[in-house]
């Protein structure tokens, strides 16, 4: 399974859910996470999508523990459930 195939379903449920769903491109500033998501009640999380079993890089965990660093959540989802069930409870 690829990458895509855990981010696309995971933001059109997110979608579904009322949330709103953007990529995050950052030009000259790489280990961004790939997605920011805007709930409702003024939520707001970080997720980074990874191929099952895959890990972030050096570099990203590097941007991640700075983004944590000001009390922004940032996640790791690797499978479709994981990602959805996290949307629910947010």
């Amino acid at each position: 399974m690829l990458e895509s195939e855990v981010e696309k379903p995971v933001c059109e449920y997110a979608k579904k859910k009322g949330w709103l769903v953007y990529k995050f491109v950052s030009p000259n500033n790489r280990g961004v996470p790939d997605r920011i998501f805007l709930g409702p009640g003024r939520k707001i999380a970080f997720i980074e999508f990874k191929a099952p079993g895959k890990e972030p890089t050096k570099l990203q965990k590097h941007v991640f523990s700075k983004i944590r660093a000001l009390l922004f959540k940032v996640y790791v989802i690797d499978n479709v459930e994981e990602g959805k069930k996290l949307i629910d409870t947010l």
